[in-house]
């Protein structure tokens, strides 16, 4: 893909089977179709997880905090190379261990007209790497334990974004999110 080139979405079905693509800016509006993202919950080393503010000039959801990085594949990308893509372009910063935790999670949310419609597989990862954020992408940051993000996002909700909440509920207590929540002793 060429910088003139739109970036493209895959969109996919009610399994999550893709079924072709379409421009990302263009497909955002009222009747967005269902396609194809991800979300990922980055942890450090002492088990706290990372949290991203949104940049004000987004389109959707602008200054919302949420969880370390979303995105979408582009057709033909494997996830873990979208979500390594994203997190260098949005953090800076690579992860050393990607696991898919919610392989089925989908998510529908309003926002000043615009529809997110996603079929939304949600990883964990570990960093042992400070973020750099890209300001384009994200406008702050904070390292949270897993108790207060958990906390904050059932006490204030309307400050987090939608797929975070319910992502976050959806986590809460799994196997695979205690091997990233436990501090590694640095070995990832």
């Amino acid at each position: 893909m060429t910088p003139a080139d739109p970036e493209l979405i895959v969109l996919v079905d009610a399994h999550g089977r893709p079924t072709g693509s379409a421009p990302k800016l263009a497909s955002h509006h009222a009747q967005t179709p269902r396609h194809l993202a991800f979300s990922c919950f980055v942890f450090d080393d002492a088990g706290n997880l990372l949290v991203t503010r949104r940049a004000r000039h987004k389109k959707v959801f602008p200054g919302v905090w949420t969880n370390s990085c979303c995105g979408h594949p582009a057709p033909g990308e494997a996830m873990a190379d979208a979500i390594q893509r994203r997190l260098q372009h949005e953090l800076g910063l690579q992860a050393s261990r990607l696991t898919l935790a919610l392989p089925d999670f989908r998510y529908t949310a309003r926002y000043h007209g615009i529809v997110e419609n996603e079929f939304c597989p949600v990883y964990l990862a570990r960093t042992a790497q400070p973020p750099q954020p890209n300001p384009a992408e994200v406008a702050d940051y904070l390292w949270l334990p897993w108790s207060e993000w958990l906390a904050e996002t059932q006490r204030r909700p309307w400050r987090y974004s939608i797929w975070s909440r319910k992502e976050t509920a959806q986590l809460a207590g799994r196997a695979e999110l205690m091997e990233f929540t436990r501090p590694s002793g640095g070995i990832s």
